[in-house]
This record gives structure tokens, sequence and C-alpha cells, in this order.
């Protein structure tokens, strides 16, 4: 159920659908019927939304499309296809979205994502990144006494680039181990707790357990964490914290909802 409300909001804040305030004059007239002009004007809009240059091509492309989907729209509504149950779903559910994004747009708009709301996601973000960051790489093992015999190689004065090479994780036992620079967040907890007690260039003497088996820890780097200024990151804030806010205003409209 918490998935649909963060699509749906991903797709709103992608481009918003910019309507007409007045109505138009028609596109043009097939076999007498008019195409309004505010279907024009809303490919239009979308067209540019999507970067689109406006223009006199732009213009006439979109009233070429426009004409040959009525022609199409009039041949299928002469085989009766509009009548057809499946069709008929399909078309309200067509309207239904259309309602749903111009509701969502409105929604933003009366309650829009302030200063102090982006502002406190920045701090929040920055003290669960920390004050450093790790480069770490690891072997991972199926068992306890694999992990020793490891680590009783190291002592020997084998490489671990070369020990890496028996790891059972794909995505780094081919570079040596190495896992990259990242903080200590990003692990599950014993293998964080046991990298950030490593001296740079030291491994584990033990071995560490967790979920996915015992690793063996060697620390490459350690650097202090450069966050990005707040005003480079906003637009992301912002748009992560209106999608938040979408999705638990849509989950407790659900819970309101009289369901039968």
């Amino acid at each position: 159920m918490k998935h649909f409300p963060s699509r749906l909001a991903i797709t709103l804040l992608a481009g918003f659908l910019a309507l007409p305030a007045l109505a138009a004059s028609p596109v043009a007239k097939v076999n007498g019927v008019a195409i309004p002009g505010e279907r024009s004007d809303a490919m239009l809009a979308e067209q540019r939304a999507q970067g689109a240059p406006d223009g006199e091509q732009l213009r006439n492309a979109v009233r070429e499309e426009l004409i040959r989907r009525e022609v199409l729209s009039q041949e299928a509504g002469k085989r009766g296809l509009d009548k057809k149950a499946d069709v008929k779903a399909q078309m309200e559910m067509a309207r239904q979205a259309i309602l749903i994004r111009a509701y969502l747009q409105d929604y933003v708009r009366t309650n829009p994502v302030d200063d102090a709301e982006l502002k406190k996601e920045y701090e929040a973000i920055k003290g669960r990144m920390g004050d450093k960051e790790y480069k770490p790489r690891h072997v991972l093992v199926e068992t306890e006494d694999q992990a020793k015999a490891i680590i009783a190689r190291l002592q020997g004065g084998t490489a671990f680039e070369e020990v890496a090479k028996e790891s059972r994780d794909p995505g780094s036992k081919e570079r040596g181990g190495e896992l990259g620079w990242s903080n200590p967040a990003m692990y599950v907890k014993p293998f964080s707790d046991a990298m950030v007690q490593l001296q740079k260039g030291k491994y584990t003497t033990t071995p560490v357990k967790s979920d996915f088996g015992y690793h063996v820890i060697q620390l490459d780097d350690v650097r202090d964490v450069q966050p990005p200024p707040f005003e480079e990151v906003k637009p992301q804030l912002q748009q992560r914290l209106q999608q938040q806010k979408i999705e638990r205003h849509v989950l407790d409209l659900r819970e309101k909802a009289k369901v039968e």
C-alpha cells in the first residue's frame, strides 16, 4: 500500500501539467467533429514539460497528432469498441488518473514544504552520516573456522587481495575485497562496529559474524565527511519531503475511508 503513493508522487513531481485558464479555439474539424483547443494546450504543456522546444514545428506536430487520434477514435466508435466492458473500464481508469493528478497538484500547491522542514531533514541526514567515512575491504566466508583460516594466512603474510578471491561476496571478490568509501550506517551493525574499531591498515583478528556469514575486515583508509552544502541538495530534499507528505496524506485518506 505504501509503495503506490510514492510512485504516484514521483510521477507527479516529475513535471506538472499546466492547464489553460481560458477556452481555446478548435484545433481542427475531423468529419465534422471539432477538436477542442484545450487538448492542444494540454499536449503542448506536456511536451514543453518534457523539454520539447516550443515553436511552430511543435504546434504543427501536436495538431497532426490530435487529428490522427480523432480519426482513430471515430473509427473505434464506429466499431462499437467504446461500448466494450474492458475498454470502458480502461477509459474510467484514465479518467480517475487525470482527476488524481489534478487533486495531488492542488495538494502540493496548498501544502508546500518550507525551509524549516528542509533544514531539519538536512541536519538529520548529516547526523546519520556521522563525521567519518571509511574505506574497508573484506572476505566473506560461510563458517567461523574458514574465517579463522583466512586470518591465519594473513598473519602468515598472504596479501588480503589474494585471500579475497575466496570470498562469497561476488561484488567485491574480484576487487580484492574492496568496498569503496561509505559511512558506517551503510553496513550491518556487527560489520560497522568492528570496522570503526580498526586502525588504518589493520584487519580484524577474530571473525565478525553477521546475517551473511563470517567476515574478515581490513580498514584501508578513513577520512572526514564533507557533506554537500544545503543549497546544493535542497531540490532533492524538497522532492523527497513532498513525496513523503503526499504519501502520508493518501494513507490518511485511506484510513478514514469507509470500505465495505
